[in-house]
């Protein structure tokens, strides 16, 4: 019988149980790192506002969405003219009905699709 192996499987074991036990306490100091300096972070920051600062509806009551078809401006063909250029390059359109489409048209904008089928 070997006797020498036994001191061996001993520290080994003890080494085992407490490998975890220094990464368990090297996770909850990050853990604890991190709590303090999120609350530091967070007492830098301005304090929400009070209910009179709050934002209030206007006294014509809610705005509603505004719905309308538009018409692009040809860009003139002259040197130096770019689109970016331009201000206002669009207007509204006269027919404010939403386009409808054929039958035959599949509605997908040229992507290639099947059609209807």
């Amino acid at each position: 019988m070997d006797y020498n192996a036994t001191p061996l499987a001993a520290s080994g074991s003890a080494v085992g149980g407490i490998v975890p036990f220094l990464i368990g306490v090297i996770v909850v100091g990050g853990l604890i790192f991190a709590v303090y300096f999120g609350r530091r972070q967070r007492a830098k920051e301005p304090a929400p506002p009070r209910p009179e600062e709050q934002p209030t509806l206007p006294e014509s009551g809610p705005v509603g969405e505004v719905r309308e078809r538009r018409e692009h401006t040809e860009v003139p063909r002259s040197d130096g003219v770019t689109p970016h250029d331009l201000s206002g390059s669009s207007h509204r359109a006269d027919d404010q009905d939403p386009p409808t489409w054929g039958d035959n048209s599949s509605s997908g904008f040229g992507s290639g699709g099947p059609g209807r089928t």
